[in-house]
């Protein structure tokens, strides 16, 4: 393409990840500082199984995502089978999202108890997703009231219409969620790892690193 009469070459850089905002801000940084003329820029927040698939495939070449005592063995063999390996970036307590006109915004900290009474809300993730692909913490519960959804924008949508919740890391991003969400700690010991799939023997591009850069920090 590069050497093609007319055309002109673009430099390819996709991230593909569970919905989580602080990913997608990282990104946004990255994009900050380059000549976005000069490339091809994607990102993409999707279900579990689709980040590990664009990452095992090149489609995209970090994916982000966590793992937890519940799913991380069963997950470490989809990864090894794909040929990917995963990077933990950041260990995370449990905590409730809510909007910060919720009843229980002000707790100092949330029972599963205390959460019967409010729709959990999750990403959907496929009809035959198992389990061990949710994006939530404690996928195994009993929930009263579940109410499933495929992007962010609804799922904060639901929260603030219906009292929803749901249950995650507590890395709130507010450059792009506004101040209109808390995080509450949830009264449990289960915690889940956040970190970064790659494929096996292939370093990153220069813009991996820095995008993994700015991912930790």
């Amino acid at each position: 393409h590069r050497y093609t009469e007319g055309s002109s070459y673009k430099k390819k850089f996709a991230v593909s990840t569970q919905h989580y905002s602080f990913a997608v801000k990282a990104f946004v940084d990255v994009a900050k500082t380059l000549d976005m003329s000069q490339y091809e820029l994607a990102i993409r927040e999707t279900k579990t199984a689709e980040v590990i698939m664009d990452v095992s495939t090149m489609k995209s070449e970090i994916g982000v995502l966590y793992l937890s005592d519940f799913n991380r063995k069963s997950m470490e063999k989809l990864l090894n089978s794909a040929n990917l390996e995963f990077h933990p970036l950041i260990e995370c307590d449990a905590y409730v999202y809510l909007w910060k006109g919720h009843p229980l915004a002000e707790e100092a900290c949330i029972t599963m108890k205390q959460l019967e009474n409010y729709p959990c809300l999750a990403f959907e993730q496929g009809d035959n997703s198992s389990f061990y692909l949710s994006e939530e913490l404690l996928p195994t519960n009993e929930y009263s009231q579940i109410i499933h959804a495929n992007d962010r924008a609804t799922m904060l949508n639901l929260m603030t219409g219906l009292n929803g919740y749901t249950l995650c890391s507590g890395i709130i991003c507010q450059d792009l969620n506004g101040d209109f969400y808390v995080s509450v700690p949830l009264d449990t010991t289960d915690t889940m790892t956040i970190g970064y799939i790659k494929r096996k023997n292939i370093p990153l591009s220069l813009l991996g690193r820095k995008y993994i850069d700015i991912l930790k920090s």
